[in-house]
C-alpha cells in the first residue's frame, strides 16, 4: 500500500461511515472522500439531509477498511485491499468502534459492506434497507450505500437509482442521523 495514512478528524459521533480505502489523491488532501467519489457522496448527503460537506464531516466519523491507498489495479482503476492489508488495518476500526460506540454504521461500497456484514451480498439485496448488525462486538443499525465512484455505474442505473433513493430516504429518517444533525 502507498502512504500516507488517511483518516478523518476526531469527531465524536454515533454515526460511523466506513469506506474501502483512500484513493490516489486523498493523501494530498489528508481526508477521506476528498476527490471525485467524495463529490458524489456529499451530493447524496446534501440531497438526503440538506447538509453540505463541511457539516457532514463535523457530524459523521469517517473511517476505512484500509487506511492507505492500495495502489492501482493491473487492469486499471484502484486495487481493492487484499486480506492481509485489511487485517493490518482492522485494529484501527475495532478501537474506533469501541471508543465511539456507534448506533449507525454506513458501509460504502462492496468491500466495506462485506466487512461490516461479515458476508458477501449483492448490492440489490442490501442497499436501501436498515438492518441490525454486530460489528466489532457491538450491535448497531447498518445502512449500506453503493460506492460513489465514477467507475461504478450501479448507482446510475436501475435498480441502483431506486435503491439509492430508498437508502437516502432511510438515512434522512434514521433517529441517529436526526440527533447528529439537529441544530445545536
Amino acid at each position: 500500500m502507498v502512504g500516507p495514512v488517511v483518516h478523518g478528524p476526531p469527531v465524536r459521533s454515533r454515526v460511523l461511515l466506513v469506506g474501502q480505502a483512500p484513493g490516489p489523491r486523498e493523501g494530498q488532501f489528508g481526508r477521506p472522500f476528498a476527490w471525485t467519489a467524495g463529490k458524489t457522496l456529499f451530493r447524496w448527503f446534501e440531497r438526503a439531509l440538506g447538509a453540505d460537506e463541511a457539516r457532514v464531516r463535523e457530524r459523521v466519523y469517517f473511517a476505512a477498511v484500509a487506511r492507505c491507498f492500495p495502489g492501482k489495479a493491473k487492469g486499471g482503476g484502484d486495487r481493492k485491499p487484499d486480506l492481509d492489508e485489511i487485517a493490518s488495518c482492522r485494529g484501527f476500526l475495532e478501537r474506533e468502534v469501541t471508543i465511539l460506540r456507534p448506533r449507525l454504521v454506513l458501509p460504502v461500497g462492496t468491500l466495506a459492506i462485506e466487512q461490516v456484514l461479515g458476508r458477501k451480498a449483492p448490492l440489490a439485496e442490501v442497499v436501501g434497507h436498515v438492518q441490525r448488525v454486530r460489528y466489532h462486538g457491538l450491535e448497531m443499525d447498518c445502512l449500506c450505500l453503493p460506492h460513489p465512484s465514477g467507475a461504478s455505474t450501479w448507482h446510475r442505473t436501475e435498480p441502483g437509482i431506486s435503491l439509492l433513493a430508498r437508502a437516502l430516504d432511510a438515512l434522512a429518517a434514521h433517529p441517529d442521523i436526526g440527533a447528529a444533525f439537529a441544530a445545536p
